[in-house]
């Protein structure tokens, strides 16, 4: 679930965006159909409380520098609720630092995500499955979001199973090309898939 904030009247905002959130003069909606930038993470937290974390990976990346090796840990993170992900990395010599700042980072990045029932099989009309076929790649891994009936579950990749529970979808397939040993890649690919959703959807 989502940390305990500061109250909400602590924060400044610094971009005007912000300053029509506090002020209650702008939704969610409004800010995605405008494709408007959200620049503080504050913006995220008072829009969608709602709004659960969950690490993907941790690992130790090591940088050869003048001085010696220096070593740092990488923190996949995910945030997300019913419609809604965000996913970013970030590194810092010690653990709860990275997820911090992974957390934030991907509170900039949250997209709403496109459900639907696109699956012929079934044809309910409801939200548990996406709209219609959806590919998405980062590095080396390429991803296919396929939908599919209800009652089939998610099946596809743990790290891929990962990303679709947090934003409230339940029925899917998938096939993946690639690396996908490279679980932040994957992860990153799943997201790129639903964020690529939206790019379909405006040009059909």
């Amino acid at each position: 679930m989502s940390r305990n904030r500061k109250p909400e009247m602590e924060w400044i905002p610094r971009t005007k965006l912000g300053d029509l959130v506090q002020q209650g003069l702008i939704t969610l909606d409004k800010i995605f159909q405008n494709n408007l930038i959200v620049k503080e993470k504050e913006i995220i937290d008072i829009l969608l409380p709602q709004l659960a974390e969950d690490v993907a990976t941790i690992k130790m990346v090591q940088q050869m520098t003048a001085s010696g090796q220096r070593s740092k840990f990488k923190a996949v993170v995910l945030v997300g609720s019913e419609g809604f992900i965000g996913v970013s990395a970030r590194k810092s010599r010690e653990v709860g630092p990275a997820i911090r700042k992974a957390i934030d980072k991907a509170k900039l990045s949250v997209i709403p995500v496109l459900r639907g029932c696109g699956s012929k099989e079934c044809g309910c009309g409801g939200n548990h499955s996406i709209p219609y076929k959806v590919e998405g790649k980062c590095g080396s891994v390429r991803i296919k979001l396929i939908p599919a009936p209800a009652g089939v579950g998610l099946a596809c990749a743990d790290k891929v199973k990962q990303v679709l529970k947090l934003c409230g979808i339940e029925d899917i397939w998938s096939k993946t090309f690639g690396d996908t040993r490279t679980s932040e890649n994957l992860v990153k690919a799943t997201f790129d898939a639903l964020k690529n959703a939206h790019k379909y959807n405006f040009n059909v």
